[in-house]
C-alpha cells in the first residue's frame, strides 16, 4: 500500500486529478488527508470542476443525494431510484461539537446553515471545500431576561450576483415579524449579515405578505422563496395562495407570486428547490381527504414572474363500488420534500410511525425505506435538505479591511431594540393578565 501511494505521488498532476476525481463524495476528506499534494490537487479549480462533473453526471443517472437532520444529528445519505428503489447512508456529518445542537438547518448552492437551539450563533459552512465560520447575531435570542418569550425567528441563506466579478457575496437574512390583525401592534424587524464586511444591516422593509406556515425558505437561484398571503387580507381559511420572493442583490422582496391553488384550513403545502434552479410545491389534504397528493413545478421561475405546470398527481379516493373496504391513504410527506424529473418520482419523510423514507411514483407506487438503515424513532424530528456539492466561496474582509458600524446603523439598531423590549414586555404583561383572569374566573 505504501509504494502504491508512492507511486500515486509520482504522477503527473493531470492523471492524478484524472485518478482523484472519481472518488465518492464521501472519501474526499480521506483523499484530502493523505498527503499535502493530495490536499492542494483536489482544492485546485481544474480538480473541484471534474470532480463535479461526474458528482452531477451521476446524480443525473437517477441518484439523490442530501444531508438528512434526524434529532440532533446530520448524515450524508443517497437515494437512488434506478430499478428497484435504495438507499445508503454515506455517514455522520460531524459539523457541529458533541455539546451543540442544532435547531435548524438551511442549504443554498452547496453550503449549509446551521442554527443552533439556543440560537447564539451559528455556523456557515461548504462542507465540499472544507469550508466553516461562525457567525454571531448582534443581540441574544431573549434580550434582557424575557426568557418565557417566544422569538419566531426567520431565516435565509443567499448570495449577490455582482456584475463583472466571477465569486457571489453569501449574506444571511434574519428576520421577526409578529403578526397581529391590528397593524399598530405589528413589530417587524429585518436584518442581513453580509459575509465581505461583516456586517450587519437593518433593512427598510414593511413587508406585503405574511407567512401562512411559518415554513423554511427555499433557496433557488440564490434568492429564498416562502409560500404566502396577503398581509392584511381577512381571507378565513386561506392560509396560502402565493410566493414571496427576497432578492439578495437588490435586499428587497418581490411581488407576491400566485400559487396554482389556495391552501385551506385541512390543507397542507410545501416548498422545494429542483437542482437550485426550479421550484416545486406540494399540496395535500390532511382531513377528510387523505387521498390526494399534487405536485407542480416552475416553468419559469424568478422575482417578479412565476409560472407552473402539473408535474405528478396521487389519487386513491373511493369511488360508489368502493364503499366499505379498505382504501390505501397516500403518505403524508412532512416538511421538505424531493423529485426526480426524469424518473417522475417524488420522495420525503412520512408523519407515521416508525418515520420512513417514502418515495411516490407517478402510477402511484409507493416504496417505504429507512433512509440511514435503521428505522427512525417518533421522537425524533427530522428534515432534509438536497446537497449538490459547489465552488460557493464563504469569504469575510481581509486582514485590514474590516470596516466599521456606521453612525446611522447604530441608531436603526438602538431604536429597533428599544421598540422590540417594550413590544415583549407589553404582550408578556397582557399574558399574564389573561391567566389571572382566567384564574380568578375559575375560583
Amino acid at each position: 500500500m505504501e509504494a502504491m501511494t508512492r507511486t500515486m505521488l509520482n504522477l503527473p498532476n493531470e492523471l492524478a486529478e484524472e485518478i482523484l476525481s472519481r472518488v465518492p463524495l464521501k472519501s474526499i476528506k480521506p483523499v484530502r488527508l493523505t498527503c499535502r499534494k493530495w490536499n492542494d490537487l483536489s482544492k485546485s479549480p481544474s480538480f473541484m470542476k471534474l470532480h463535479l462533473g461526474r458528482l452531477s453526471a451521476a446524480a443525473k443517472e437517477g441518484e439523490t443525494q442530501m444531508v438528512a437532520m434526524i434529532g440532533n444529528n446530520t448524515y450524508l445519505a443517497s437515494i437512488d431510484v434506478n430499478g428497484d428503489p435504495s438507499t445508503e447512508n454515506k455517514g455522520k456529518l460531524n459539523l457541529l461539537n458533541e455539546t451543540d445542537e442544532i435547531y435548524q438547518i438551511f442549504h443554498c448552492d452547496g453550503v449549509w446553515l446551521c442554527i443552533l437551539q439556543d440560537h447564539s450563533r451559528y455556523l456557515v459552512s461548504n462542507p465540499y471545500l472544507g469550508l466553516k465560520q461562525w457567525i454571531e447575531p448582534r443581540y441574544p435570542h431573549h434580550p434582557h431576561g424575557l426568557k418565557d418569550t417566544f422569538r419566531p425567528f426567520t431565516y435565509a441563506l443567499g448570495y449577490e450576483n455582482k456584475k463583472g466579478k466571477s465569486c457571489r457575496s453569501v449574506k444571511l437574512l434574519r428576520f421577526l415579524d409578529y403578526y397581529q390583525k391590528q397593524p399598530e401592534e405589528q413589530f417587524v424587524w429585518y436584518e442581513i449579515y453580509d459575509f465581505d464586511s461583516d456586517l450587519w444591516t437593518t433593512l427598510d422593509i414593511t413587508p406585503h405578505w405574511r407567512d401562512g406556515f411559518h415554513d423554511l425558505g427555499v433557496s433557488v437561484k440564490g434568492n429564498t422563496y416562502w409560500i404566502a398571503v396577503e398581509r392584511n387580507l381577512d381571507a378565513k381559511g386561506v392560509f396560502g395562495d402565493h410566493i414571496v420572493c427576497f432578492d439578495f442583490t437588490s435586499e428587497r422582496f418581490g411581488p407576491l407570486l400566485p400559487l396554482p391553488f389556495s391552501v385551506g384550513n385541512n390543507d397542507y403545502a410545501t416548498l422545494s428547490s429542483v437542482r437550485e434552479e426550479k421550484l416545486a410545491v406540494l399540496l395535500q389534504n390532511n382531513g377528510a381527504n387523505p387521498y390526494e397528493l399534487d405536485i407542480w413545478i416552475t416553468t419559469k421561475i424568478g422575482v417578479q414572474e412565476v409560472s407552473w405546470s402539473k408535474f405528478l398527481k396521487m389519487d386513491t379516493r373511493p369511488d360508489d363500488d368502493m364503499i366499505g373496504q379498505y382504501i390505501q391513504e397516500v403518505p403524508f410527506i412532512e416538511g421538505n420534500f424531493f423529485i426526480d424529473e426524469e424518473k417522475k418520482v417524488a420522495m420525503g419523510f412520512n408523519d407515521g410511525y416508525p418515520v420512513k423514507f417514502v418515495i411516490i411514483g407517478e402510477d402511484g407506487c409507493v416504496t417505504e425505506l429507512d433512509l440511514l438503515g435503521e428505522p427512525v424513532g417518533l421522537e425524533c424530528t427530522t428534515h432534509l435538505c438536497a446537497y449538490v456539492p459547489s465552488l460557493l466561496q464563504i469569504k469575510g474582509p481581509a486582514e485590514g479591511e474590516r470596516k466599521q458600524e456606521s453612525k446611522l446603523e447604530k441608531l436603526r439598531y438602538d431604536e429597533k431594540m428599544s421598540r422590540l423590549v417594550a413590544y415583549e414586555e407589553r404582550q408578556e404583561r397582557r399574558r399574564k393578565n389573561k391567566f389571572r383572569r382566567l384564574f380568578e374566573h375559575l375560583h
